[in-house]
C-alpha cells in the first residue's frame, strides 16, 4: 500500500499571484484546472450551482504553463 504524502503551502495575507494562461475542465465537469504565467497549476472545485472554490495549488514549473491536456489511463 502506498502512503499518501500531503504538502501544504503557507503564505501571508494574500495568495501568490496566478495570471491564468491556460484553462481546462475535467470530463465530469467538477474540477477546473488553470495554468499560470508564474508556473503554477491550480485545481478548483466546481459545484452543481456553479460555485468555484480553490482545491490545490501545485508549484514546480520554472516557466509559464501555456497548455493543459487530459491524460488517459
Amino acid at each position: 500500500m502506498k502512503a499518501l504524502v500531503a504538502a501544504v503551502a503557507v503564505w501571508g495575507r494574500t495568495a501568490p499571484s496566478h495570471s491564468i494562461t491556460a484553462v481546462m475542465i475535467t470530463d465530469d465537469q467538477r474540477t477546473i484546472v488553470t495554468g499560470s504565467q508564474e508556473g503554477q497549476i491550480c485545481l478548483w472545485d466546481l459545484s452543481s450551482d456553479l460555485q468555484i472554490s480553490s482545491k490545490e495549488i501545485l508549484f514546480g514549473h520554472t516557466a509559464s504553463v501555456t497548455c493543459l491536456a487530459k491524460a488517459r489511463e
